[in-house]
Parts: structure tokens; sequence; C-alpha cells
């Protein structure tokens, strides 16, 4: 929101979940402080595609609607609201990583770069034609943590970009090659489960793949689950606390402890 001012743009209406629904959202930012500083109406619903949210965008007359880090999926009354329709911003390089959990599957599909996508929003899922692209490399040891950032960073860069655009009439709009799709399911609390009878480089690229700002990697011991944050692979056990694999252990740099949670 910021960048589309540091680019020239406005906005006349933004619109948020209602607080009772998102406060444990992966991410979750609050809007309103800066909807009243620049004086911009700020609705908030429960769904995205409540008869409420299509009639604010009619009655704002808006020129393009921005759908972004929403779970929900809009459907045609809402991206045909707006004068000019609907933008997205997906974090892969799309066709590929259609769906969710881009940020984590990239890491654990050991992907050698990844990106940002901004695109027209259709009625299909993250299917839109393309308008513009950043790549973003990935190191061999990159966590969650760092590769949102970078993500953010890019959703910020594509917006200075596009917003000029935007205000001319003049942007391009390039169809997506189905036949380079890929789709990437949501994850589950559950799936940041270690299994200590498998590889000791797959529990560490899991910590990576799921630390903040996600649920985090966790093993269970007994009563207790250790949530690991931060981990290295180690030969032996070291005084920090470790886990043994079959191919070496798994030092926890960062760990909390929590009740297990009943099954």
């Amino acid at each position: 929101m910021e960048a589309i001012y540091e680019a020239g743009g406005k906005l006349d209406l933004a619109i948020s979940l209602k607080d009772d629904m998102s406060r444990n959202k992966s991410g979750r930012v609050y809007i309103d402080e800066f909807c009243e500083k620049k004086n911009i109406k700020l609705i908030k619903v429960r769904h995205i595609n409540d008869i409420e949210t299509v009639t604010m965008i009619n009655s704002c007359q808006i020129d393009w609607l921005f759908v972004i880090g929403w779970s929900q999926i809009a459907k045609s009354a809402v991206i045909n609201a707006p004068r000019n329709g609907a933008l997205g911003i997906h974090p892969t390089l799309l066709p590929e990583g259609r769906g969710r959990a881009a940020i984590p599957w990239a890491i654990l599909k050991k992907l050698k770069k990844t990106g940002v996508t901004l695109f027209k929003l259709d009625a299909g899922v993250d299917t839109g034609p393309i308008i513009n692209q950043i790549e973003i490399p990935l190191t061999a040891d990159i966590d969650a943590s760092t590769l949102y950032e970078k993500a953010n960073k890019a959703h910020i860069e594509l917006i200075h970009k596009t917003i000029p655009s935007l205000i001319s009439g003049n942007i391009a709009l390039t169809p997506q090659d189905n036949n380079k799709a890929t789709i990437w399911p949501g994850r589950r609390l559950e799936d940041g489960c270690i299994d200590l009878r498998g590889s000791v480089w797959d529990a560490e690229r899991l910590v990576r793949a799921v630390t903040r700002p996600y649920p985090g990697a966790f093993i269970d011991v007994g009563n207790e689950r250790v949530v690991i944050w931060k981990a290295k692979v180690v030969s032996e056990a070291t005084p920090l606390r470790c886990f043994k694999f079959k191919d070496g252990f798994l030092e926890c740099l960062e760990c909390s402890s929590l009740n297990k949670v009943a099954d």
C-alpha cells in the first residue's frame, strides 16, 4: 500500500478481514492507521465474496482492485466489479507453483530460484495473464524467514514498476503457458512433524521451510512438543539439544517447548 503511493498512485478503498478472524493469520498486518492517515475508506468483512464487498467496490467506482495476501478465492462478481479488473501477486514464477504455501514449497522442493508474479485475476486460481515477474535466486541454506522478506521486497518492486503503467493504461498481458503449470497444495500444522526415521537432511530442510512466520517444524517427545526454529546437521551429539537420525544429528540452535497437542 505504501508502494502504491510512492509510485504515484492512490487508494480509494481498502478491504480487510474482521479482526476476530485474522489474529492468528501468518504475516497478519493491520492497515487501520495507514488508511486513517491517507483518508482511505476501510471495510472489514468475513469473506471476500460477501455482497458487502461487491457493493462497496461498485459504489467507489475503482479502476483496479489489488487482491494480495487473501487466503479466500475471489469469485467473478468481485474481480469484475472494478472498471478494469483485479490484480493479484503470487510468490512464485507462475505458471509454476499455483496454489498454496509457496514459500515453504520452494524450499522443500530444493528449487534453484523462485520469484513473485503480478498478474490479472481471472476465473481460475493463479491462472490469469502475467503483467510482470521478479526472480529470486535460492541458496542451499535459505530459510522461510529470509525468503519471506525477499518476497515482500519483490512485491514492493513490482508495485513500483507497474503503477505508472496502470495509471497510463499502458500494460501488456502475457497468457500463462498451461503446459508448464504446476499446482502446490496447502500445508497443515501436522505437516511440520519431523520423522526421526528419515534423513537428517530432510529434517533440516523442513525446519528451514516452515520456520517463522510459519508454525515451525516439531518433534514430539513424550508429552513435550519441541518446536525447532533453527537447526543444523552435525556428525555427533553436542551440548545443545540434539536429535539422532540414521545419517547424523540435528542440533537445535533455536527451539521452544510446548505441551504436546492431543491426537
